[in-house]
């Protein structure tokens, strides 16, 4: 089935043909004759069957027939998306699928400049993608106005309650106007979802592709029951002895991930980290060295790996199981991406089993158990000693460190001592006047004549 069947636009199958995209997937062939009818939907669709391209296509030609001119600090189609990472992505499909279309696309988020945000949203445009904080920061600053929205888009839509924005969507929500097409796209479907859909949809169709949960047929999964110290050598080895072409490799910290970049750089594997606590450009070029095949291994987050579309990740480690278990979900899915196999391999150390547990319950399906390689204790042990000749001992875990004696308590005064001299005693009382007043944010100004925080302004 051509994409013209589903009653797209000449200029959006031209579009789709420049990009190589001949035939729609199964999210695409059912979403978009509902999505051009204006109607709500809620689709359930794991990551890499064409999530995006399902709600953009329909949008753009929806946008072009309403012929609207957009205004300053407005925009007509709102995408909502939980990471940077995933706000990139879908506005770079967005400016592809429009390029004939002549529709402008922008992006706001965190770790941009916010200055060039308010220039890009105070022109006006057409569809604007964004993360919830950074939207409302520009609505209530005033350079951004919501209420000519015609379409609305939460896409990842499981990641954001993970992430702790209902009480942010619920206000951008209020910020709407009432009547417009709402879409959901979500990869899994917990209650919590549902409610949400509830709330926000009106009589919307619902289009899965897949059960709820499950996960990519194409993915070979397994996992190695471990010590949590052997997680090292095991990835390591791993790394080592397969035939890799690129490794998403995933911990639940950041600290975390920039330690497992630490290790295996000491061991001669290129491995980059991203996370939250790295900056944008810090970001976007560890992601474009691993794109590029530079850098063959990307140690992510959950949060950072949203997002994360390249092409040609053969395996994805989970060097800690996540305790959420829809996050195992999204993780494996970035490998078996546009029709191709991959490989998922679960680390398990003693107290992750549980974990373990909650994602089989979930994915209804029991993880195959694999075997540690062939000479792993000996192998491991040469490893950990280069590693310590190298860069010194691994630091014990926090619950794991032995506690020395504490230091005997000082003595309590059994009373207040007095001031040597009549001023020392006044400028005492001074400071403490004046730390109280800052405490009360009271008035008053200390001896150098300072004013108090509430008069100078923040």
């Amino acid at each position: 089935m051509p994409f013209a069947t589903l009653g797209l636009a000449e200029p959006l199958v031209r579009a789709l043909a420049a990009k190589g995209y001949n035939e729609p997937t199964p999210i695409q062939r059912d979403s978009i004759p509902q999505l051009l009818e204006g109607r709500d939907l809620l689709g359930i669709a794991q990551t890499g069957t064409g999530k995006t391209a399902a709600f953009v296509l329909p949008s753009i030609q929806r946008l072009v027939e309403a012929n609207k001119r957009v205004l300053p600090t407005h925009c007509r189609m709102l995408v909502l998306a939980p990471t940077r990472e995933l706000a990139g992505q879908i506005a770079d499909n967005a400016r592809a699928y429009g390029q004939f279309s002549r529709l402008s696309v922008a992006t706001v988020f965190g770790g941009t400049s916010i200055a060039r945000n308010r220039s890009d949203v105070s022109r006006g445009v057409d569809i604007l993608v964004a993360t919830p904080g950074r939207l409302i920061d520009l609505v209530e600053q005033g350079f951004l106005n919501l209420s000519m929205i015609e379409i609305l888009v939460l896409d990842e839509a499981d990641q954001m309650l993970d992430l702790g924005f209902i009480h942010a969507l619920k206000k951008i929500v209020r910020m709407l106007p009432r009547k417009r097409q709402s879409l959901f796209f979500s990869a899994t479907m917990p209650p919590s979802i549902r409610q949400l859909a509830d709330q926000f949809l009106h009589d919307p169709a619902t289009v899965s592709v897949v059960p709820a949960s499950t996960t990519a047929e194409r993915v070979d999964q397994s996992v190695i029951f471990c010590n949590q110290t052997e997680k090292q050598a095991l990835l390591t080895i791993l790394l080592q002895d397969m035939p890799i072409d690129r490794a998403l490799v995933f911990t639940r910290t950041k600290h975390g991930a920039d330690r497992v970049v630490k290790l295996l750089a000491g061991n001669g594997i290129a491995a980059s980290a991203i996370h939250g606590n790295k900056s944008q450009p810090q970001r976007e070029r560890a992601l474009a060295a691993f794109k590029s095949g530079e850098v063959p291994i990307l140690v992510a987050t959950d949060i950072a790996a949203r997002g994360i579309d390249v092409s040609g990740v053969s395996h994805v480690f989970n060097f800690e199981l996540p305790n959420v278990p829809e996050q195992y979900v999204h993780r494996i899915g970035r490998t078996a991406r546009a029709g191709a196999s991959g490989e998922a391999i679960a680390f398990c150390a003693d107290d992750e089993r549980p974990y373990l547990k909650d994602i089989e319950k979930l994915t209804r399906q029991k993880v195959t158990i694999g075997a540690l390689p062939e000479d792993f204790l000996r192998r491991a042990e040469k490893i950990r000693s280069e590693r310590v000749k190298a860069i010194g001992a691994d630091p014990a875990p926090r619950e794991d460190r032995q506690r020395g004696p504490r230091a005997p308590a000082r003595p309590k005064a059994s009373h207040a001592p007095k001031a040597t001299a009549g001023t020392a005693q006044a400028g005492g009382q001074g400071r403490d006047y004046a730390n109280a007043s800052r405490r009360r944010g009271g008035r008053g100004r200390g001896r150098g004549g300072a004013r108090p925080m509430a008069q100078a302004g923040r």
